[in-house]
């Protein structure tokens, strides 16, 4: 990743600080994006932190120009944010559920990627990653909105995948099981965390799929289940 220019969205969450890390350990220019983000929080001279909440058109529009102004390309996408919401059967999800799952799990990335693929087509060799789920190929009960917004979010992918192979363009998607983060051990206390996927893991595969191993690798949802499957 030495001197690459990689957006990272959700870049001070759960999952998305491990990597953030990852990528400026590796020796990236990150431009972390987060609604509120500092880049105090990770005290690296290769960060870039930008405050800005991904809800529009302008908002994707905005952050890429920031990249592109500040850094002059753009060469990997990584996309970590996401909502969760559940505990209803299909009939009894209401409205406003159902649209916000969309909202955070398609719409943002729907957003970005058609503000980022202009540049990444000029690099010849753009990668983007998203973070999916599991949920998104093996849905259960009483997590229909969540589960469809994570396999619509999938499709969108695996077009953009094949929209833009073209130009070099490698377009994957990682599907963790349960991650390991402090939310979801405040949210389920009683859960076996040692069946979890370590968010370590998951930086780790974001790495690979956007670095010359993985030149091969494009259109394809890569399951992580840790010792849950």
């Amino acid at each position: 990743m030495n001197e690459k220019v990689v957006l990272i969205t959700g870049a001070n969450g759960g999952l998305g600080t491990h990597v953030t890390r990852a990528f400026l350990n590796a020796g990236a220019k990150v431009v972390g994006v987060s609604s509120k983000i500092d880049a105090s929080e990770f005290n690296h001279s290769n960060l870039v932190a930008l405050p800005k909440k991904i809800s529009s058109g302008e908002d994707a529009r905005y952050v890429i120009d920031q990249v592109l102004s500040r850094l002059g390309r753009l060469d990997v996408l990584v996309h970590t944010v996401g909502g969760f919401a559940g505990g209803s059967s299909v009939a009894d999800t209401d409205d406003t559920t159902f649209q916000s799952m969309f909202d955070l799990n398609v719409n943002s990335l729907f957003y970005l990627l058609r503000a980022a693929i202009p540049a990444l087509r000029k690099t010849k060799d753009g990668r983007i990653v998203a973070i999916g789920s599991r949920a998104a190929v093996e849905p259960g009960a009483n997590v229909g909105a969540y589960s469809a917004s994570k396999a619509a979010m999938l499709s969108l992918m695996k077009t953009v995948a094949i929209e833009n192979k073209d130009a070099g363009i490698k377009a994957n998607v990682i599907l963790p099981g349960t991650m390991d983060t402090t939310a979801n051990r405040q949210a389920m206390p009683k859960a076996d965390f040692s069946k979890w996927v370590r968010p370590e893991a998951v930086a780790s595969l974001a790495i690979w799929l956007a670095g010359d191993a993985a030149r091969e690798v494009n259109g394809a949802a890569i399951p992580i289940y840790g010792g849950d499957f």
